[in-house]
């Protein structure tokens, strides 16, 4: 199983108390389990309005289940930002 990196920007950050941490997944929708299970409660709102990149591209609307992981890859979890 690939491991990845979850990184947390703004307000998912804040919520998840820690800048980023590792998981082990095959897709970005079991990688956000493995976030929704360790961090209960406020993150798992935020995460209902983030968006995400998986090694720099944009997940956009496809199904977290079709977005496969690569080992020592990155998921960026961005919540929506003020300003541009």
């Amino acid at each position: 199983m690939p491991k990845v990196t979850v990184r947390y920007w703004a307000a998912a950050k804040a919520a998840a108390g820690v800048a980023e941490e590792p998981y082990d997944a095959d897709t970005l929708a079991e990688a956000l389990s493995g976030v929704r299970e360790r961090h209960p409660g406020e993150l798992t709102r935020v995460l209902l309005r983030c968006s995400f990149l998986v090694d720099g591209d944009p997940v956009g609307t496809r199904a977290h289940e079709t977005v496969r992981l690569a080992d020592g890859g990155t998921v960026e979890v961005l919540p929506p930002f003020a300003g541009g």
